[in-house]
């Protein structure tokens, strides 16, 4: 039994798990870019995060809390710009299956709630960044239906 929620503080642990597996497929991808052993966000900013309703994380969790997944979102709109239009977009700015349970469904059902919870709140869009090392990230995505919006290139000099 799996239930998508919410992030909580007690939740934090099983996040800070989570982060430092996304942080070694990074730096396993680009090790030139990514630092090992590392997480994006620190304990402090985990919990403010999990408080700022502009920045909702949500938590795939089994019937004894266990933390399988999450997503972590930010809504974004462009009000007043010269060339934006002003549509609410939920960014989602990371999603993470625990490697020891991939292939369970549970990264599309995170990312099923997280399109619901977008749509409940009125947005027009979910957009997300993948890195193109990540190729077992983006046959998901692509599974789920995105396409490419942008596309970000590089030359390392």
């Amino acid at each position: 039994m799996m239930t998508i929620r919410r992030a909580q503080e007690k939740d934090v642990e099983g996040i800070k798990r989570l982060l430092l597996q996304v942080a070694a497929v990074h730096h396993q991808g680009r090790p030139d870019l990514f630092k090992g052993g590392s997480r994006k966000y620190t304990d402090g900013e985990i919990k403010e995060i999990i408080l700022d309703e502009g920045k909702p994380i949500f938590v795939a969790a089994d019937e004894e809390g266990y933390l399988m997944g999450y997503a972590f979102c930010v809504f974004q709109q462009h009000i007043g710009s010269n060339i934006l239009t002003d549509v609410k977009t939920l960014y989602i700015d990371d999603l993470c299956v625990d490697e020891n349970i991939r292939g369970r469904h549970v990264g599309k059902h995170l990312y099923d709630a997280v399109i619901e919870f977008a749509k409940e709140k009125g947005c027009y869009n979910v957009t997300l960044n993948v890195w193109s090392c990540n190729e077992s990230a983006m046959r998901f995505y692509e599974k789920c239906g995105l396409k490419p919006q942008k596309i970000g290139m590089e030359t390392i000099l």
